[in-house]
């Protein structure tokens, strides 16, 4: 009985326990085996039929959790969103291909698009977590995070025995530290595109000196130049960010994250594009602008297409076939086929969290909702490219990663906010660009005093009608709020019963103490 005793207690604290092995490197890794059945019904379903089909979110939750099951709803979900300005954007590249002044139009629309699919995206975010009931899913207090280190104390809350460590410490390094190396990094990916620039400029006058159609074919080298060396700085940075975000020894994983993702995103954004705003706002070049968008959208998603999941999968198949020579040399005597698939998935790449892929979401969302006007086919290539990321992704959770923990979640976390950051700063750029169109400055020939304060006076009620929107469109449909309303009322009054039961079960517990007094 004392042996099941301390078996439960330890099962108890199991989460606590793996992170401290975790912590000390006593336990290297710890990960669930694959379930080949179940995959295998999983995969037919999902990606071996290249069909225009809906994913199997349901099949998808229950056996990879609720956080990676919402980012492929929201992927799919952005697809078709993103269908009406590629459709709109095609016949518009086609007939207005040289007609800058026409872009007022789509700049418009894509204004009131960048709005309205976030906001209908909350609802079929909640439709799904009602549905898979994480909807009213509330924080339970965190354990430390496993690289969490310092002088063990006791917790005041949990009254248990762990790793303690000073906030000022933890303040210092963020603001003499990690906030000087981050801007560093801004300053020095500024003076990579003034570099790009220089590029630009030499191939222009190369061209323009010899005249052949050959050499504009440089035209377009700078800029793919450009696009590989923006991810590989990307992915130079991530790392480092990582680092010094593990180095600032966060307590929580939820403070962690936030930190994390606001040094990538910041240096992303600027990373990405800045280059693009320099040109349609500093050079006003709009030739140039779409030259350069559609050069860094399609090398991006080649690159992130090569580097996500095919690189990964050809390794891993070539481990495979190494893995199976090895167990056939063997012969041990334990199973060949357990043994097999846990050697094979031992090597095969840790799953990080669906952070890398809400990422490249975002900046495909900044390159079609902030300057796609210019350049209508980017929500094409965006579509397209999606439509094989679906597969490609499904293809890397299946046959190329770790089977990663299940997590509970409520919607998109800190993303949501980032998406909507995203689309505010697309109402500015869009109507700084609506305001620099010559059709527009036509109207304004002498007074470009009046034209500023005009495009201001749009932007800030465009802004106020975004908000209006958001405000306007409730995030949980009304049959929902309507189950959890219900719910609450439920629940309250079973409380009251309960209370009203306690109260009988204490008068009649009074009583029988009185008629005994009574009697003795």
């Amino acid at each position: 009985m004392s042996d099941l005793k301390s078996l439960l207690s330890s099962l108890a604290h199991f989460p606590s326990t793996v992170r401290r092995l975790l912590t000390s490197g006593i336990v290297i890794q710890v990960f669930p085996l694959h379930d080949n059945e179940a995959l295998k019904k999983l995969e037919d379903s999902w990606y071996t039929r290249f069909t225009l089909k809906y994913q199997p979110l349901d099949r998808i939750r229950g056996y990879f959790g609720e956080t990676i099951a919402l980012y492929f709803g929201f992927l799919e979900y952005f697809t078709v969103a993103l269908i009406p300005m590629a459709v709109i954007g095609l016949p518009y590249y086609l007939f207005v291909w040289e007609d800058y002044d026409k872009y007022v139009i789509f700049a418009s629309f894509n204004l009131i698009w960048s709005t309205v699919i976030l906001e209908v995206w909350k609802r079929g975010c909640a439709n799904m977590t009602y549905r898979w009931g994480t909807l009213v899913m509330k924080r339970q207090f965190e354990e430390p995070r496993p690289g969490f280190h310092g002088v063990l104390g006791i917790n005041p809350i949990t009254g248990r025995e762990e790793p303690l460590y000073p906030s000022y410490k933890r303040q210092l390094r963020i603001y003499l530290v990690s906030l000087p190396f981050v801007c560093l990094c801004l300053y020095f990916c500024l003076y990579v595109m003034m570099i790009y620039f220089d590029m630009e400029a030499w191939a222009l006058s190369l061209h323009e000196s010899s005249g052949s159609e050959w050499t504009s074919v440089l035209l377009y080298v700078p800029s793919i130049i450009y696009a590989i060396v923006i991810e590989i700085m990307n992915r130079l940075y991530r790392y480092a960010a990582e680092f010094l975000t593990s180095w600032e020894n966060h307590r929580l994983e939820s403070a962690y994250q936030n930190h994390l993702i606001l040094k990538v995103l910041v240096f992303n954004f600027l990373n990405c594009f800045a280059s693009l705003f320099y040109i349609a706002f500093v050079l006003r070049d709009m030739k140039l602008l779409r030259q350069s968008l559609a050069t860094l959208l399609i090398t991006s998603q080649i690159l992130n297409q090569i580097m996500e999941s095919l690189l990964p999968y050809w390794l891993q198949k070539k481990h495979h076939v190494q893995v199976k020579r090895k167990v056939q040399a063997l012969k041990a005597d334990i199973d060949a086929t357990v043994y097999e698939q846990v050697v094979l998935e031992k090597e095969m790449g840790t799953y990080l969290g669906t952070f890398d892929d809400y990422l490249e979401l975002f900046l495909q969302f900044g390159y079609v909702s902030l300057f796609s006007c210019v350049y209508p086919l980017a929500a094409a290539f965006a579509v397209l490219n999606n439509f094989t990321e679906v597969n490609s992704d499904a293809l890397k959770m299946c046959r190329v990663l770790k089977r990663p923990f299940s997590e509970p979640s409520a919607n998109i976390g800190v993303w949501q906010l980032a998406f909507e950051t995203m689309s505010v700063i697309s109402v500015v750029t869009n109507c700084a660009l609506i305001g620099m169109s010559p059709q527009v400055n036509a109207l304004f020939p002498e007074s470009k005093l009046d034209l500023i304060l005009i495009v201001v006076a749009v932007e800030h009620a465009l802004l106020a009608l975004k908000f209006i929107l958001a405000f306007a469109i409730p995030d949980k449909p009304q049959h929902i709020q309507m189950k959890l309303a219900r719910l609450e009322f439920e629940s309250l009054e079973a409380l009251k019963q309960q209370q009203m039961k306690l109260m009988a079960q204490n008068l009649k517990e009074e009583s029988r103490e009185g008629n005994k007094e009574e009697e003795a």
